[in-house]
């Protein structure tokens, strides 16, 4: 790699005119002026987050859990009724928090993320249609009824000597997408706490428009996500531990890993496809459904489960007037699910590395065939590549599904048109095994998963991957006053959250790629994944494993990870002169830019 130094300090790159096959970070030659050198920061910050996880040992500076990481673990039990004719669902759930760090838990953060459609609530983009939100009939802990509407909190009086002010089971927030618990019995470390609860809301609609992660097409096609009263995550890198950041829209989401069973109650004749694997097929598909299903994994032939023309109960699902659709996800972050009384269900199957064959299910609209009917090849190819770029997928089975949200991920489950179905199984990787904090360092799962689309692009094409434009071209953004650094909170990303989410990371790993070559970045992405799957790693994790990973190609990558994450400068090299004399071609390279970058 060149060296970097003063702004205007020309570079100068030494060729052999017969060499050939250089690769970027092998044709690099060290600067011959003899002005003085500009100062290069090489370490990584740290801030008070990450100190405070070094220093209790849960993380360390090999970027691998250290000897005390813990993470929280959630067992929810979830019964939800669907009914069509209101667009209704209501919802009692059991919710068991394992308390596995070393501290109390003095209050509890629940996520209301339904009632990012309610009025007058914080939002950072505009929602299909504005309901009433999530509505809360029952919260309990421990059997113990919480106060729902508790009276403001004053100022007290007292003063000094005075006693503490007691403290009530009673919620706050409650009307927001992040409310609070205030806990008299605080949950013990080592310890766990049942949560119960009873809610409602009507599925926004979302016709001839992108839906806002989930949404319904008139009364016929419904896409259900943030639908139930999830426990916020409670890590060791926040104060107090609560990630209490609000949804507000464009950055996605931070979840516990746990297991989920859910049971939803249906009129017949309505497909479900949801995460999980489907525990009842006997009770709610018909005779002619399960047979089919039988051979999906038999072949890579795409198999129709339900026809356009069988509809109804009894046809497109067993018989009677309801049925209860019973679905089970072990070791996931999130549930969600579709359903339609329209639905055409097609499957085939994906082979996964190490682990054999799994079902892909596909369920759409009939008039939307001809746009599904390159997706089973597509989700398989995806499954497959990925699975052999980092590590094999985990999960038993993957569904896509038809609706006014055209990509948006879940656990084992997408909501999907074909163009955007390898983008959204890719999400499969991150932040569904590997746990990223999506709302605060969206980089982290949609700008690797750019990164890891450009990769599929090519091999589905049968061509070698070429990476080196990405990183040449961050030139062109660097400067714009408006672009947030990738360790701000996405949250708050502003009119370039876009940018910072999905397109700077894969500038920086096409990049990374021109210091140490593109098949030492994937192995140590690779590595990284196995390390930190069903964990939360952080991005001083990330740069921390990057930088041990990378040790024998790149002795040094603090300065690396500090220009790319924590600032805008600019790489902005151009040749400014050529000679050759004597077989040899001189090539100056000037770098008016501030971040330093290899000479590609």
């Amino acid at each position: 790699m060149a060296r970097t130094s003063n702004r205007f300090l020309a570079f100068v790159l030494t060729l052999l005119t017969t060499m050939t096959g250089l690769t970027p970070h092998t044709g690099l030659a060290q600067a011959t002026s003899k002005l003085p050198e500009r100062a290069v920061r090489r370490d990584i910050p740290l801030t008070n987050m990450i100190r405070r996880a070094f220093d209790a040992g849960t993380r360390d500076s090999t970027g691998r859990p250290g000897r005390n990481y813990w993470q929280l673990w959630m067992d929810y039990t979830i019964n939800a009724r669907f009914e069509p004719t209101t667009s209704m669902i209501t919802g009692r759930e059991t919710a068991v928090i394992h308390n596995q760090s070393d501290s109390a838990m003095r209050t509890i953060v629940m996520r209301l993320d339904q009632n990012l459609f309610a009025p007058n609530v914080a939002r950072a983009e505009a929602v299909t249609e504005i309901t009433e939100g999530m509505k809360l009939s029952k919260l309990t802990v421990n059997g113990e009824a919480v106060d729902l509407s508790p009276p403001p909190t004053g100022r007290g009086g007292g003063g000094r000597g005075a006693a503490p002010p007691v403290v009530r089971l009673a919620a706050t927030g409650v009307n927001t997408t992040s409310a609070r618990i205030t806990l008299p019995n605080p949950i013990a470390a080592k310890g766990s706490a049942t949560i119960e609860a009873e809610w409602s809301f009507r599925v926004p609609r979302a016709d001839n428009v992108r839906g806002i992660r989930m949404g319904r097409w008139a009364d016929t096609l419904y896409q259900v996500a943030q639908w139930y009263p999830r426990v916020a995550v409670f890590d060791d890198l926040r104060q107090g531990g609560w990630d209490t950041d609000p949804y507000l829209g464009p950055s996605e989401f931070y979840n516990n890993f746990g297991h989920f069973d859910v049971k939803i109650d249906m009129p017949a004749g309505w497909i479900v496809g949801s995460t999980g694997v489907l525990q009842n097929p006997q009770e709610v598909l018909s005779a002619a459904a399960r047979e089919r299903l039988s051979h999906v994994l038999e072949s890579d032939t795409t198999r129709t489960i339900v026809g356009a023309n069988e509809r109804g109960p009894g046809a497109a699902t067993a018989a009677g007037d309801r049925l209860v659709w019973h679905f089970v996800a072990d070791t996931v972050a999130d549930v969600a699910w579709a359903t339609s009384n329209q639905f055409v269900w097609d499957a085939t199957r994906a082979t996964i590395p190490g682990r054999g064959p799994i079902p892909v299910n596909m369920m759409y609209l009939p008039g939307h065939a001809t746009q599904y009917a390159n997706g089973g090849p597509t989700t398989r190819h995806a499954l497959e590549f990925y699975s052999k770029l980092w590590m094999p997928y985990a999960f038993p089975v993957l569904t896509m599904v038809d609706g006014p949200e055209g990509g948006m991920e879940y656990p084992m489950f997408i909501m999907s048109s074909v163009g955007a179905s390898d983008h959204e199984t890719g999400h499969q990787w991150w932040p569904m095994m590997v746990g990223t904090n999506e709302t605060w360092y969206g980089f982290m799962d949609e700008g690797f998963n750019q990164y890891m689309n450009s990769l599929s692009s090519f091999d589905s094409r049968k061509l070698p991957a070429n990476l080196d434009g990405p990183g040449q071209s961050y030139g062109r953004t660097s400067g714009n006053e408006q672009e947030a650094p990738l360790m701000w909170d996405a949250n708050y990303g502003g009119p370039m959250y876009s940018f910072q989410a999905y397109s700077k990371a894969p500038m920086m790993l096409s990049m990374l790629g021109g210091v140490v070559g593109d098949t030492a970045v994937w192995k140590a992405m690779s590595d990284y994944a196995e390390t930190w799957r069903f964990r939360h790693p952080s991005p001083w994790d990330y740069a921390f494993f990057m930088s041990n990973a990378l040790k024998d190609k790149q002795k040094d990558l603090g300065w690396f990870w500090y220009y790319w994450l924590f600032t805008t400068e600019s790489v902005d090299g151009s040749i400014s002169g050529m000679t050759t004399a004597g077989g040899k071609t001189t090539v100056t390279v000037r770098q008016d830019g501030q971040m330093p970058a290899p000479v590609v």
